[in-house]
């Protein structure tokens, strides 16, 4: 061997060694592990002290650059140290229904039987900016989530919930703004420093154009938006995540995992692009970003996934954007499965599906996990589904052994090479969207939403053809089916309740102060700054979720759908 080549190879052993050292000591004072039947494990396998001496050899430089250690670049075994050792997944379930008295109670009930954060879904007129008064609302309020058109809905949401004691998060994109403001206001009322708030607002528009398409105002403007709650996170609630990437609509949209994540990592850098571009540095900001991923049915690819979407993550950032935080490159993940994976068709058999897709979440090392209820096929998930939904996380958490060792699947033959062709096409599928103009031309153009189009029909085909088995469905199906099951049905004085709270609040605000707050709103649209302190004022008077959309809309105009079909 040449001299220059050993000593390469000596510099890749020692700094093996040194980030095998550096992550011993991050988990030095662990508890003890072992299995049912008392065999010791391990906080993580891989290469040793005595590896890095010289048994790995030349492989030790491939082995940090594509894998290294958990909490250590490029995270492709996890972004903590000791993983779930050290800090268990947050048992986040996504609930709301009705009106805020009723999920309100849906909230407490699933605290009380230990879930860990709250996941709050929203109506249809909440996520597209309409209060629940206006005519086109009404067939739809309180139906596929809690209806909030005012600062009341979201104080008696979490009235008697400590926000300073719980993370939530908000999965709300075009109304993002107004979300946010509503709940720091629900904060500062308890008592809570909005430095202190805890949570997540999806805030992800862009995958809105080209999947579940709650937008409101056109792209560019739109992009604004989410800008400025980053920005108004990173000065004002820093410990809140002002944006979570979603690559699950996409997905459920009917993308294949390669397009998931290669649009989920797109829109991300476009987000981190257009706040660095208002000279505020990456650092400062990116530790804050999270990601929401779907994982679908084939187990080992949906793992191998999301380990490559970390290692590519971490190397974008750093090497676009200059980071010198590793935080900044870490992709913390919620996950729970994918809703399009559950059938209406002998319904039973989800639960199967729920449980393996949360397994498999959780062998890809996510921070949040989401667990599905068996019924949501059919309808609105009943209290007791939801409450399986809890308890699979909790058998997965306390009986299964999976959460003893971090990244137990990391040196798998299987795991590793798909881990590798998926970094390898998702890289070039990056690539070529940058190509042809970036991710907000893709979906101006159209283009990025036929190619999801094209994949949706392609994998229905599959379906149809009996190419791809669904069980129940397409195969093994029962003739006649189950027995009919019993659906959670929204009882029929949602829309008046919901509706006597808004004309309550509207009789009992200050209407000038209310008229004062939505000029602030348009005024702040119309220039340059940032449009969330006067968003914030404005839920102060308790203006609406509508009443503030639409000043905003007055300035940027509203978002006509394309023609892909």
């Amino acid at each position: 061997m040449r001299e220059g080549a050993e000593a390469e190879l000596v510099g890749a052993e020692a700094e093996l060694a040194a980030a095998y050292e550096r992550w011993r000591n991050a988990v030095a004072d662990l508890a003890p592990a072992e299995t049912d039947s008392g065999l010791p494990v391990e906080a993580v396998y891989g290469p040793t002290a005595a590896d890095a001496r010289g048994t790995l050899g030349a492989a030790a430089d491939e082995y940090l650059e594509r894998l290294g250690f958990p909490g250590e670049p490029p995270f492709t075994r996890g972004i903590y140290p000791s993983m779930y050792r050290g800090r268990p997944w947050t048992v986040r379930l996504y609930s709301g229904w009705g009106t805020a008295e009723d999920t309100n109670e849906r909230f407490r009930y699933l605290l009380e039987r230990g879930q860990t954060g709250l996941s709050v879904a929203l109506d249809l007129p909440t996520q597209m900016g309409l209060d629940s008064d206006a005519e086109p609302a009404r067939a739809e309020v309180g139906k596929v989530g809690v209806a909030v058109a005012s600062l009341a809905d979201m104080e008696t949401i979490f009235e008697g919930i400590p926000l300073e004691r719980i993370s939530t998060s908000f999965t709300i994109n075009a109304t993002a703004p107004i979300l946010l403001a509503m709940y720091q206001v629900v904060g500062e009322r308890q008592g809570v420093d909005p430095a202190q708030l805890r949570g997540t607002v999806q805030n992800d528009i862009l995958k809105e154009y080209l999947a579940r398409k709650t937008y409101i105002y056109p792209p560019r403007p739109s992009m604004r938006l989410a800008t400025d709650v980053i920005e108004y996170c990173a000065r004002t609630l820093p410990k809140f995540n002002p944006i979570s990437v979603c690559g699950y609509h996409v997905r459920q949209a009917g993308s294949d995992a390669v397009q998931e994540i290669a649009i989920a990592i797109s829109n991300g850098l476009a987000y981190v692009q257009s706040v660095v571009d208002r000279g505020i540095g990456v650092d400062e900001f990116a530790p804050q970003i999270s990601f929401n991923n779907s994982t679908m049915r084939d187990i080992f690819e949906e793992i191998a996934k999301h380990r490559a979407a970390r290692r590519i993550w971490a190397r974008l950032i750093e090497e676009r954007f200059g980071s010198t935080d590793p935080r900044s490159c870490r992709l913390r993940l919620y996950s729970g499965g994918d809703g399009t994976s559950l059938t209406a068709a002998e319904p039973h058999n989800n639960i199967m599906r729920i449980a393996l897709q949360a397994l498999t979440v959780v062998l890809s090392g996510a921070q949040a996990v989401h667990t599905m209820s068996w019924d949501e096929a059919l309808g609105l998930p009943s209290e007791e589904s939801v409450l399986l939904a809890l308890r699979t996380q909790q058998i997965l958490a306390h009986e299964s052994g999976v959460a003893r060792t971090a990244d137990p699947l990391g040196g798998s033959y299987y795991v590793e090479a798909l881990t590798d062709e998926l970094e390898r096409r998702i890289d070039t599928l990056i690539a070529k969207i940058e190509e042809n103009g970036g991710i907000v031309a893709g979906i101006e153009d159209g283009s990025l939403e036929q190619a999801i189009a094209e994949s949706a029909y392609e994998q229905q085909r599959q379906i149809e053809a009996g190419e791809r088995v669904i069980v129940g469905v397409n195969a093994f199906a029962e003739e006649g089916g189950e027995e009919p099951v019993e659906t959670f049905q929204v009882g029929a004085d949602v829309l008046e309740r919901q509706l006597a709270r808004l004309r309550t609040t509207r009789a009992e605000r200050d209407e000038a102060a209310v008229a004062a707050a939505l000029a602030g709103v348009e005024a702040a649209a119309r220039g340059s700054e940032n449009t969330m302190p006067a968003i914030v004022a404005a839920v102060r008077a308790y203006a609406t979720t509508g009443e503030i959309s639409d000043a905003l809309g007055r300035v940027f105009g509203r978002h006509t759908g394309s023609t892909v079909i």
